[in-house]
């Protein structure tokens, strides 16, 4: 190139400008490719974010530093009531036990920061915001099993350590369950009532993990370096 197009006067290389064919090319083009995609693209996300106006079941989720309650609930909206609870703590992964073939509408919420709640069978995961934004979606779960569930969201020291176990099983042990924690029943006896037995009674696809935050941590008084 230096040889080839070295300056040999003063008079100019011929100018070439307003190549019609090349700039309509590397316009139309890329207008063509986002519409495909953003077709495709409201497709499937209106397909996730559809929801019915009486779902089998609705779950609130409710987040908090770091552990997950689970509401089953009688109705949508602010009217519907709690009618059987399970509360995770710093001793028990909490359980998310669920019917398959039925629809479920999940109403997310958190008590103090930005949550997420995710089970990576399930393909994608939600946000849970504080306040009154509440994060609605609809599944209808397919296989049984028992599959873990974490927060994917950044909130805290104990981030890592925020999980659950989503807990899949027929209709007919759903009801059962369901009907055993409004009687009063724990979710392990629930569990129980089920058919599930020992350990099997709690989360088997993950499990308390030690924290120490009572024990050689920064704030505590036995702490190694201040």
């Amino acid at each position: 190139c230096v040889i080839r197009y070295r300056k040999r006067g003063d008079e100019l290389p011929v100018q070439t400008r307003f190549n019609m064919p090349m700039e309509v090319l590397y316009t139309v083009t890329p207008v063509l490719i986002v519409a495909v995609l953003f077709y495709y693209t409201a497709v499937v996300q209106t397909t996730v974010e559809k929801q019915s106006q009486n779902p089998d079941q609705v779950v609130e989720v409710v987040a908090f530093k770091w552990n997950w309650q689970f509401n089953y609930r009688d109705g949508v909206g602010e009217d519907a009531e709690t009618v059987a609870s399970n509360l995770g703590t710093d001793d028990l992964v909490p359980l998310l036990v669920l019917p398959t073939g039925r629809s479920i509408r999940f109403e997310e919420t958190s008590r103090d920061v930005i949550h997420s709640f995710w089970v990576p069978e399930m393909l994608f995961k939600r946000d849970v915001f504080p306040g009154s934004i509440r994060n609605r979606f609809e599944v209808t779960l397919d296989r049984e099993g028992r599959y873990v569930g974490r927060c994917a969201e950044l909130c805290g020291t104990y981030h890592a350590f925020m999980q659950f176990e989503l807990v899949v099983v027929s209709p007919e042990r759903f009801d059962q369950f369901l009907q055993a924690k409004q009687g009063g029943a724990s979710t392990a006896d629930a569990m129980g009532a089920i058919g599930f037995t020992g350990d099997q009674r709690y989360a088997t696809t993950t499990r308390p993990l030690d924290t120490r935050r009572q024990q050689q941590s920064w704030y505590q008084s036995n702490a190694a370096g201040k």
